[in-house]
């Protein structure tokens, strides 16, 4: 030790200061410390461990002390490494991660060798020899052990049966028997020591129950069993060997709920506090890992959101602290301020435990109350003396349960003591004289509807947990709803909205545990009865009123396809669960955009261009889907693409409105026809199905050739001939306003040209007038114009639309720039800058055409019906448009 301690003093003299269990190894084996000197520079890779241990196993015994020789090699060269500052957290972990892989591996390949007793066990119902699955639980799972960390382990086998040889055994005594041996050859402690703690006590019924168990077993458990502390013990769980698909398909369902699952909150909070009153019991405040901001805290920070989210958002099944709690802040679920503290906290904490258990190789998180040691875990970590390490970890510990609290504060539990709890509590008494009080305008029929809701059946049987949310969650609604102009209409729309999830205990979790939301949601079902139904119909979306960041970020299309693609891709082949995901991305956007809408965020033009960007999306993102398992394809990309029509095509898209589309295709292989007639009806079908989300549009296929006598898909030759040869005029009106809108950019290219080619051709002008005039007529002996609708009144949206349409079918041979789907309102500038129309009659026209838009909008928003008097405000627009007509089309318009 002398001569090695002089020649490396650089590189071995800081761990060899800190740790009198790498000092006590090198005495005993003074060539690993020659060993570790001349290998430092390197970390220990997989290849170097499964080399070492590549010798032929003898007996147990060999195995053991080979096993255990491994451990002493990783272990000193992983401490000299990182306090020398070679290497860091990550390698750290994954070093020693990997050692437990290949050792368990190494000893699983010994003990199942065929025995001549027992023979091989065999599945029931397969015939097949069966495996051994060894789940790694905890931090072994998520490969972040530390260096003298104990195991948790569970011996899972797929199929009951029972052994082959002379002596027959269960399959569950056969594994029981070859996990007892694989504990002692990686538990015991030799003369060599150990090689990893083994804790089994994970397994179905802990202690008691058997030592490894079946699929079945496994599944019957955590169906009638499993209890919620053992959701959060498998979110870590990893197959290290065997059936790892077939293990996570049948545990993967109890941990991450199909739904959001904000019931997670209050069941992590019973088992944090469990912990808590533990530490106090034992005197472990200055546990780092247990205590007050210690590393469990910034575990459950990120398994929360893991068991509440991750069964709709699988990147959220990752099993690492770190990559979980980075995935939250690219979400917005955490500030990215937040996570950075969280991560650099856990670095440290993590960092100081490793040199806890670097001191004597023992398992410990508590910080050491002699002075000697003090000074080495300062000094190893950087710090000059003892209480400038613990300022400094404070510091850490402080923030860590800052965060903490913040995600896991108990929402205010005021039950009977909240003001307005009288009134929900004595409802069936009939006294309305509270909600009088409160300002509502018809308390008698409130108090009637709270008293129904009180004694139905549905509210008397729904389990405890949830009454009780419900009885939290009334009150300060009730207080919340009085608070708007419209108390009554506010209110009973919010009964809607807890009638409908009054069983769902995950959404009545969610209110309750956030009760800032409640004057948010309020607002919304004041505001709206629109998007009160939307929101009842879809609750889930109850989940983007937490963040209020994402109500008022403009959307990023190119990023959320991008995430979407991603989420899609975690569904591998289920079509159903797509097809929701789909569902659930199409209604969370139209969300965040009708809240940016009544916020006044918006303007109607950007709205609607919004709503039509999402469509081209979701349009974009259903072909890719629907063709990637279409059978029987002949090319790898489809020369297909969906043209958009009225208000899909014209980007004026409202909240409610369905998708005008044609499908086209540019393909000359023989059974192209056949194949894309295929791939049309599937993506109606994905478009239109209503699935338990719900359905993304309902769509208008009657604008394709021939229209519902036509073939459902066009070739792009049919398509241009029926333009040229046989389209009516109404056609080529319907024609101004289409666009690409998803699908091969060549096809939609090949469309735009001949869409150029149809609106540039020339025309016999008092005929197009004629007809145009004509098909106006016929459009009011169907829709009369009435003066309260927007659309078919004289000077309305139809007239604008049809003088529009008319003057791009006349003018674009002559003026290109009538071909640019700029929308109406751009056009008429346009018309009127190349002298085509009056500049004051154009601009008259386009405020009325923004105006009648407005109304429009708002009335589908408000649920409210339009009167004539709505209109009284813009009555020069709407003569200024009927005068063009009269001017354009030679007819008074009345």
């Amino acid at each position: 030790m002398t001569d090695l301690t002089q020649n490396s003093k650089s590189l071995l003299a800081p761990a060899l200061a800190h740790s009198r269990y790498l000092q006590q190894l090198f005495i005993r084996h003074p060539n690993l410390a020659q060993e570790t000197l001349e290998q430092l520079s390197q970390p220990y890779s997989r290849a170097n461990m499964e080399q070492q241990l590549s010798q032929p196993v003898l007996d147990d015994n060999s195995l053991k002390q080979s096993l255990r020789r491994l451990r002493q090699a990783v272990m000193a060269r992983l401490i000299s490494r990182e306090l020398a500052g070679l290497s860091d957290l990550t390698e750290v972990m994954h070093t020693i991660s990997d050692l437990a892989e290949i050792t368990l591996a190494a000893a699983l390949a010994w003990v199942s060798q065929p025995d001549a007793r027992y023979g091989q066990p065999i599945g029931e119902e397969s015939g097949q020899v069966q495996e051994l699955i060894i789940v790694g639980m905890g931090k072994l799972g998520g490969r972040e052990l530390n260096v003298s960390s104990d195991i948790d382990l569970i011996f899972i086998f797929p199929e009951d049966g029972q052994t082959t040889g002379p002596r027959k055994i269960s399959n569950s005594e056969y594994f029981a028997l070859i996990g007892k041996r694989l504990i002692s050859l990686i538990g015991e402690i030799t003369d060599e020591g150990f090689v990893f703690r083994v804790d089994m006590r994970l397994r179905p019924f802990g202690d008691v129950g058997p030592l490894a168990c079946s699929f079945a077993a496994l599944e019957g458990y955590l169906l009638t069993q499993g209890r919620e502390w053992e959701r959060y013990a498998w979110i870590k769980a990893r197959a290290l060997c065997g059936d790892e698909a077939g293990l996570m398909q049948m545990v993967t369902p109890f941990v991450y709920r199909k739904y959001l699952d904000y019931g997670a909150y209050q069941s992590m909070r019973e088992l944090h506090s469990q912990i808590r009153r533990e530490v106090a019991r034992k005197d472990k405040v200055d546990n780092i890992k247990l205590g007050p901001g210690g590393i469990r805290e910034i575990e459950f920070i990120g398994q929360v959101f893991q068991l509440i989210r991750g069964g709709r958002n699988k990147i959220l099944q990752q099993r690492p602290t770190q990559a979980i709690l980075d995935e939250l802040a690219q979400q917005g679920t955490l500030t990215h301020a937040a996570v950075a503290e969280l991560q650099e906290a856990y670095s440290f904490l993590r960092n100081t435990e490793h040199r806890l258990m670097y001191l004597d190789d023992t398992q410990t998180q508590m910080l050491p109350l002699n002075d000697e040691d003090q000074a080495r875990i300062a000094l190893s970590m950087g710090f000059t003396d003892w209480h400038q390490f613990t300022e400094q970890l404070t510091i850490y510990r402080g923030r860590v349960n800052q965060h903490f609290e913040h995600v896991f504060v108990l929402p205010p539990d005021e039950g009977e003591d909240h003001p307005q709890a009288a009134i929900w509590l004595s409802a069936q008494d009939g006294d309305s004289t509270d909600l009088a009080a409160l300002g509502f305008e018809n308390p008698n029929e409130i108090n009637r509807r709270l008293s129904s809701m009180q004694s139905s059946s549905r509210y008397q049987q729904m389990p405890d947990r949830c009454r009780k949310r419900i009885d939290s969650i009334l009150p300060p609604l009730i207080e919340v709803a009085a608070s708007f102009h419209n108390p009554d209409a506010t209110f009973t729309r919010i009964l809607d909205l807890l009638e409908a999830i009054s069983r769902r205990e995950s959404y009545l979790a969610l209110l309750a545990e956030h009760p800032r939301t409640l004057k948010r949601l309020a607002s919304l079902y004041s505001a709206s009865p629109w998007v009160s139904q939307y929101l009842t119909r879809h609750p889930i979306l109850l989940d983007e009123l937490l963040d209020f960041r994402l109500l008022e970020e403009l959307p990023d299309w190119p990023k959320l396809g991008k995430i979407l693609r991603q989420e899609l891709k975690d569904l591998d082949d289920d079509t159903e669960a797509k097809m929701d995901c789909l569902r659930h991305f199409q209604h969370a956007q139209v969300f965040r955009l009708v809240c940016q809408d009544l916020d006044g965020l918006l303007v109607l033009e950007t709205v609607s261009d919004h709503l039509s960007d999402l469509a081209d999306l979701m349009l974009t993102v259903t072909l890719e889907q629907v063709w990637q398992d279409l059978p029987n394809k002949h090319r790898s990309n489809p020369q297909f693409a969906v043209i958009g029509y009225g208000k899909l095509g014209g980007k004026e898209l409202g909240f409610a409105s369905d998708l005008d589309i044609v499908y086209l295709f540019d393909d000359d292989h023989p059974n192209a026809t056949e194949v894309y007639a295929k791939y049309a009806k599937r993506i109606v079908n994905w478009l239109t199905a209503l699935t338990p989300a719900g359905h993304l549009y309902d769509i208008d296929l009657r604008l394709r050739p021939n229209g519902t006598s036509g073939l459902l898909v066009s070739s792009i030759g049919t398509f241009a001939q029926y333009q040229r040869e046989s389209a009516w005029v109404w056609e080529h009106q319907a024609l101004t306003r289409a666009r690409y809108c998803a699908g091969d950019r060549i096809v939609g290219n090949a469309f735009e040209a001949i869409r150029e080619d149809i609106l540039r051709a020339p025309r016999d002008l008092p005929k197009l007038r004629d007809e145009v005039r004509t098909m106006r007529e016929r459009m009011l002996e169907t829709h009369p114009a009435r003066p309260e609708d927007v659309k078919h009144v004289r000077g309305g949206i139809v007239d604008i639309e049809f003088i529009m349409q008319y003057l791009i079918l006349a003018h674009a041979k002559t003026h290109k720039e009538f071909c640019l789907n700029r929308g109406n309102i751009a056009l008429l500038a346009t018309a009127a800058q190349q002298g085509l129309i009056p500049p004051e009659a154009a601009h008259l026209a386009a405020d009325g055409y923004r105006e009648l838009r407005r109304l429009q909008h708002s009335s589908r928003l408000n649920g409210t019906e339009l009167t004539p008097k709505m209109l009284l405000p813009i009555q020069p627009q709407l003569a200024a448009v009927k005068l063009l007509w009269n001017t354009l089309f030679g007819e008074t318009s009345a």
